[in-house]
């Protein structure tokens, strides 16, 4: 696995629209915003051509815009990270025009987005052994006064936790980046037209559940579910919008099964969250990627919250839509973790070796960049 270096003090960090551009309110305003904040630290910035586009269909501009755009972008040695302005809807559809010959060849740079970007997250590591970022997009940054989980991802891409990237003697990169959820949620966000900087609405607790997979269904009552006091797991991290990876399975743009084979002795600890699919629909597609072999080398779960939360159909809860599929595994699983479209999200960096550990309602993430 190949990790970018981190953006140095006077760097340049691009932005992209490789989904939506920030081309309508609150969105344009807290990207403007966040810009201004980047720069108030010392950084430059570098917009795409796509940034502030909005005449695509569900992504900024076309699909051939837009995979040139990421192409020329990531490859671009005038910037040292890549920050997406957004998600959208078919963002698969500029796969067709990502020159991954050319990404694999170039010097690697850390790439950050969430929900739809998993169309580059999850190909740039699977693909092209590079580590990328699963977190927030360039807008939030636009808000005031920013989460501590827009810090941690700000301190991933800069280098500004473990210090020194790499042992002067050895040359083994050393970085290593550890966070812990964040102990409450919001259900409803309050960036609107009128308030494009709100912080986060944090409203709700978070509530942690555990279970280690035994091949036994649990009760669907949440009453009656056993749960573990605590749990830990460890592998090499992959995974992203359950919404993006189903669609993705089964195309020239799946290359889990030569992934899970290469780290199969590291363990791949999978990390999903859904966006618009019902307990029904996520039901669906985690039988799916079970059945094409993505889970092979499962060492663990982390399953965030999905954003139609707590709300079961016929009997399915979103607990027993994912653990009746991956149970049989045997494997500790983490549900309604900070991952996700319900902010705040704790920001992973897949590739990366991770160890995790969960009791009580908190849970800690430690990743290793080797």
């Amino acid at each position: 696995m190949r990790f970018p270096e981190s953006i140095p003090g006077n760097g340049t960090i691009g932005f992209v629209a490789p989904s939506f551009g920030c081309n309508i309110e609150p969105y344009r305003s807290s990207f403007d915003a966040g810009l201004k904040m980047w720069q108030g630290r010392g950084y430059k910035t570098k917009l795409g051509p796509n940034c502030y586009a909005g005449e695509g269909i569900g992504i900024s501009s076309s699909p051939e815009s837009c995979g040139r755009e990421l192409t020329d972008s990531y490859c671009d040695p005038d910037t040292e990270a890549l920050i997406s302005c957004g998600g959208g809807e078919l963002m698969c559809e500029i796969l067709d025009y990502v020159d991954f010959d050319r990404i694999r060849e170039a010097k690697p740079k850390w790439y950050m987005g969430y929900s739809d970007n998993t169309n580059f997250t999850f190909t740039l590591t699977t693909m092209c052994d590079v580590a990328s970022i699963y977190g927030p997009c360039a807008s939030e940054f636009g808000t005031a006064p920013l989460h501590q989980s827009l810090e941690d991802a700000a301190n991933i891409l800069t280098g500004a936790v473990n210090g020194q990237p790499a042992d002067p003697a050895t040359g083994a990169d050393t970085r290593v980046y550890e966070f812990s959820g964040y102990g409450m949620w919001e259900r409803e966000g309050g960036r609107d037209e009128e308030h494009p900087y709100a912080p986060y609405n944090l409203t709700e607790k978070t509530v942690l559940h555990r279970f280690i997979g035994d091949g036994q269904p649990l009760p669907c009552d949440p009453a009656d579910r056993a749960e573990t006091d605590s749990i830990s797991m460890k592998g090499r991290l992959l995974g992203g919008c359950l919404d993006c990876l189903v669609n993705l399975c089964g195309t020239k743009y799946d290359h889990v099964g030569r992934f899970n084979r290469k780290y199969s002795e590291d363990g791949v600890l999978w990390f999903l969250e859904a966006c618009d699919l019902n307990v029904m629909s996520i039901r669906r597609a985690v039988w799916e990627l079970e059945h094409a072999g993505w889970f092979d080398a499962a060492s663990g779960f982390i399953i965030g919250r999905p954003l139609h939360f707590d709300e079961p159909m016929m009997g399915l809860d979103q607990y027993m839509a994912v653990y009746d599929i991956i149970s049989h595994h045997r494997v500790p699983i983490l549900m309604d973790a900070d991952v996700g479209h319900l902010s705040p999200m704790v920001p992973l960096i897949t590739g990366s070796m991770a160890e995790v550990y969960s009791t009580g309602n908190e849970w800690r993430v430690k990743m290793a960049l080797k």
